[in-house]
């Protein structure tokens, strides 16, 4: 197996003035997270979370910050957050499009998508478009094998989809992807500003989306 290796010995950290690591950041971690764990360290993860949903990735001063903060070592900071794919070490586009590539997916002609995303967007699996604001991967299983294909946008799955319904997805998507939630879920924001609460699963049809209380996998399946 061929090694993928970075030369960090002389590699040059871009940082800025104010801190990725805000006062806000740092009390939402200290009250919410901090009772539930027994030591800082556990609260490695949630951190790093915190950081990509605030700047959509996570620089290496933002991982300097978090270390700091927890008593940490800058680099068992960083070992964690390579070690999970989920984690973004570089800017990516405002959504992420991920189309699953799993054997029933495949069964199911999830190539199909892959290669329509990339002729729509004008882009290959694991670049940016140029206005940064689609990424396109792919993912093993997304645990909806009973409704493939499916792919997620950012954090809302998609099922049993077609090219011409994800098209309609895609070209429905707000200018800013922080107005973007499943639309078939009645969020109830909380005193502190996050969505939360998601009453109910939903299922989308051919002609839109609409929900379905009773539905099975929690998504927007086809009918």
């Amino acid at each position: 197996m061929a090694w993928i290796t970075e030369n960090r010995r002389t590699a040059v950290v871009e940082r800025r003035a104010e801190p990725y690591l805000t006062n806000e950041i740092k009390h939402e971690l200290e009250t919410k997270y901090f009772p539930r764990y027994p030591t800082k360290r556990a609260v490695l993860l949630p951190a790093l979370h915190a950081i990509q949903h605030a700047y959509n990735w996570i620089p290496v001063q933002a991982m300097e910050e978090v270390a700091e903060f927890l008593g940490l070592a800058p680099a068992e900071v960083m070992d964690t957050a390579t070690f999970y794919e989920e984690y973004w070490l570089k800017p990516k586009g405002e959504y992420l499009v991920q189309v699953c590539r799993s054997l029933s997916c495949e069964i199911c002609e999830s190539g199909a998508l892959t290669d329509h995303c990339k002729k729509k967007l004008g882009v290959e699996v694991g670049e940016t478009t140029a206005d940064g604001r689609f990424t396109l991967i792919e993912l093993e299983c997304l645990g909806a094998c009973g409704t493939a294909p499916v792919a997620l946008v950012n954090e809302v799955l998609y099922e049993n989809l077609t090219t011409e319904n994800f098209d309609k997805v895609l070209d429905g998507l707000p200018p800013k992807a922080q107005d973007y939630k499943d639309p078939t879920i009645d969020w109830q924001e909380e005193s502190h500003g996050h969505a939360a609460h998601p009453a109910g699963h939903s299922e989308v049809s051919r002609e839109g989306v609409h929900s379905d209380p009773h539905g099975g996998a929690e998504g927007k399946t086809m009918n």
